[in-house]
């Protein structure tokens, strides 16, 4: 064998010590991307994204693999969040976090660890909230015990103030008068009485729903089909919806109670309603069509 021969076999074999290796990582890479984008088809686009790095780069210099791999698909995430944000068509309000459904025998490691932490559908629209380099360090810090040290690079700050990160996304998530109503029924009964109130025209009782501060964001297509981008406060929301919704359907939309407007057998528009306090605190108006692709949604009313 020539000195080129023994270079590709060296190469190969190389080359396939790094797929074992990141295998054996992707349930984690996987994990720590769901929770940083709360889509499960986003996180496996983040994880293919350090898989591409890693066989680009190789791992010269590299002590500790595992560690290596969470920060480069940490970097990813922060990215893809940080585009999230830009994008005038797609305001992060309206992402709805994909739910993780467990498997019965409770024997899936992957499910295991994406279930792990109690990280509901309720935590996930909590971290929605939060700016990206907050969602990070929180969840960098605070899910997977990564080291400020390893965390301030990545977010381009000091260790310290990426401390400060986690601190305030922590108070925000802890923050009593933040957490979504996690209880469905009380969801199902506040979102059937807005739908109700909505379809009956009745301003009052729509007011009675609605938090004071509540926020109605659409993303492009919902604009397109005549939703207004933003609208805020109860009084504007109020009129927004009064005497509409009319063939509005109560749903489940990735778990939590919702609506859904369907047209020839598909979903055109969903509604996505976070509740705090048995109050309306947010109303997201989904139309993309991927995005509804990608949504579990399950028909409540006949």
């Amino acid at each position: 064998m020539d000195d080129e021969s023994i270079r590709r076999l060296e190469g190969r074999l190389g080359h396939d010590w790094l797929a074992e290796q990141f295998e054996a990582n992707r349930t984690h890479l996987r994990a720590v991307a769901y929770r940083m984008l709360g889509s499960l088809s986003e996180a496996d686009d983040a994880v293919q994204e350090s898989w591409l790095h890693l066989s680009r780069s190789g791992t010269s210099g590299v002590e500790n693999l595992g560690g290596w791999l969470t920060t480069v698909v940490a970097r990813v995430c922060l990215d893809m969040l940080r585009s999230r944000r830009s994008r005038r068509e797609e305001p992060v309000a309206a992402h709805l976090p994909d739910p993780v459904e467990g498997r019965v025998d409770g024997i899936d490691p992957e499910h295991e660890a994406l279930l792990a932490d109690s990280v509901g559908p309720a935590l996930l629209v909590v971290l929605e909230m939060l700016a990206p380099a907050e969602r990070l360090a929180f969840v960098l810090h605070d899910l997977f015990a990564v080291p400020f040290d390893e965390i301030a690079p990545i977010v381009g700050r000091s260790p310290a103030a990426a401390r400060q990160l986690a601190s305030r996304a922590r108070r925000r998530v802890q923050g009593a008068a933040t957490v979504p109503d996690a209880d469905l029924t009380r969801q199902r009964e506040v979102v059937d009485a807005f739908l109700a109130a909505s379809r009956g025209g009745d301003f009052d009782s729509l007011l009675t729903l609605l938090d004071p501060d509540v926020v109605l964001r659409a993303d492009h297509a919902a604009e397109q089909l005549g939703a207004s981008r933003e609208v805020r406060g109860a009084p504007a929301v109020a009129g927004t919806f009064s005497g509409r919704a009319r063939v509005a359907q109560l749903a489940l939309v990735n778990g939590a109670a919702g609506a859904v407007w369907a047209s020839g057998g598909r979903p055109r528009v969903v509604f996505g309603f976070t509740l705090t306090r048995g109050k309306i605190v947010e109303i997201h108006l989904v139309a993309e069509l991927a995005r509804l692709a990608e949504l579990d949604l399950v028909v409540l009313d006949d």
